[in-house]
């Protein structure tokens, strides 16, 4: 179990740190004209700056070791880690000029605590089998959230940040319950398990969706609904259909955990696309 816990918080650091990268090489890409709705020329133009595909291959690095905690640990315990990616990049937002003040270090803190909890009430575990009509389900799943998507891109200004915000989080909690069933990562289990494109396809969505709301409304906005979508509903999940269970007796301390865990991750919303203005230029030449 320590071992899965020590892969979801290397999860956590790797996306946290870069948030960061992604969000320097962001403010150095052209944005071209402005569209209205999804605009997928928004990720080719940022996958030119060598930052932004540094701060990639960190992604792909924590989607590894999420994976692997994923293999162990109930749901709510990893995505409530991966929540906590947001007090990695708060802590590390300090080296681009930007100040924390005493509240965001207290929620960092809270974060840290919500996640001890959580650790020490969560049972290891895999996850219980599911047949082809739920993976089946899960793709449906996608296709719903990219109309969803795609239509929160079209609605007024007021509605489209945090529906966009949501639909991004409600994508990477797919990307998660995906990568839970996923029997092993042998190639021939991956190429031939309808979670593997499920994790692939919905991942990319979650990622337009998520930079439109950042580059067309409030980042705290943005990233507090994507944090709600991705904590709770497959948390929900896990729960209710994979079988995620607390260690006896340990019930109330894993939800107290979960929610401390995830509303101090929600008052570090406006780091998740940290405000750059005051970069030093000299810490990443």
């Amino acid at each position: 179990m320590w071992w899965g816990l020590l892969c979801a918080l290397g999860a956590a650091i790797a996306y946290g740190v870069a948030s960061v990268m992604q969000s320097v090489a962001a403010k150095a890409t052209d944005t071209g004209t402005e569209t209205q709705g999804v605009d997928p020329k928004l990720l080719v133009r940022v996958l030119k700056q060598w930052k932004f595909v540094l701060g990639l291959s960190l992604d792909v690095l924590g989607f590894v070791a999420q994976i692997a905690a994923l293999h162990v640990l109930p749901l709510f315990v990893v995505q409530a880690a991966l929540a906590a990616s947001l007090a990695v990049t708060a802590v590390a937002a300090r080296f681009l000029g930007v100040r924390l003040g005493k509240k965001e270090w207290a929620a960092v803190a809270v974060v840290c605590a919500g996640l001890g909890l959580l650790g020490a009430a969560a049972e290891s575990e895999g996850s219980d089998p599911v047949g082809l009509g739920f993976r089946l389900g899960l793709i449906g799943a996608v296709a719903v959230l990219a109309v969803a998507g795609i239509a929160a891109g079209k609605a007024s200004r007021r509605v489209r940040t945090p529906a966009l915000g949501l639909v991004a989080g409600l994508s990477f909690g797919v990307v998660a319950i995906a990568g839970r069933i996923i029997p092993s990562l042998d190639p021939l289990d991956l190429l031939t398990d309808p979670a593997t494109y499920t994790v692939a396809v919905a991942g990319g969505m979650a990622m337009l969706f998520y930079a439109t709301a950042l580059q067309r409304g409030s980042v705290t906005t943005s990233t507090a609904m994507m944090v709600l979508g991705e904590t709770v509903f497959p948390s929900l999940v896990g729960v209710l259909v994979l079988g995620d269970r607390t260690r006896p007796g340990f019930a109330a301390l894993a939800i107290a955990g979960f929610v401390l865990a995830v509303a101090a991750a929600l008052a570090l919303a406006r780091f998740g696309e940290p405000d750059t203005s005051e970069t030093k230029p000299t810490v990443f030449p």
